[in-house]
């Protein structure tokens, strides 16, 4: 079962990770050709910042469940050298416990507000791409991090 688990977790760390490096790819090459376009040409790419701002956003909220999973946040060890290894356990599941119920607020308050944008039908400026699936997504990869949160806190990892 352990063997299984692992290697569907490295799967979703594998199909993020991969969409992650695709987006910033996307991002170099817009970046490069809008460049070249405005400097060569005097034409840059229409909407080329909004493009980029989505795909930021896109790449931001893809990394997020991944940095989670690795245990990769910003974190302080104040007390833990004071702490002996159950007391350490207990806190790593409750700090898990406490971010994942954050992050299912944060999910809830996310998914309204998706719902009044996508209900305005607000677009972006220049391209009028709908702004809507954009939150939505952003929902879905906070609703997958703090999965991954309450995951790690039935299942510590081991090297923690």
């Amino acid at each position: 079962m352990n063997q299984t688990r692992r290697i569907g977790e490295q799967r979703a760390d594998d199909v993020l990770g991969f969409a992650a490096s695709s987006i910033l790819f996307s991002m170099m090459t817009l970046t490069f050709v809008d460049v070249v376009l405005r400097y060569v040409f005097n034409r840059p790419v229409r909407g080329g910042f909004e493009l980029t701002e989505l795909m930021l956003l896109v790449l931001i909220f893809a990394g997020l469940p991944l940095v989670t999973h690795a245990g990769e946040h910003v974190t302080m060890d104040l007390i833990d050298r004071f702490l002996g290894p159950r007391l350490r356990a207990l806190q790593l599941r409750l700090t898990e416990l406490a971010s994942a119920g954050l992050m299912f607020g944060l999910t809830w308050l996310m998914w309204v507000k998706a719902g009044k944008i996508a209900a305005y039908g607000d677009t972006t400026d220049i391209l009028r791409i709908p702004v809507g699936p954009f939150v939505y997504f952003m929902t879905a990869m906070i609703l997958v991090s703090g999965l991954v949160h309450l995951f790690r806190a039935v299942f510590p990892p081991e090297r923690a």
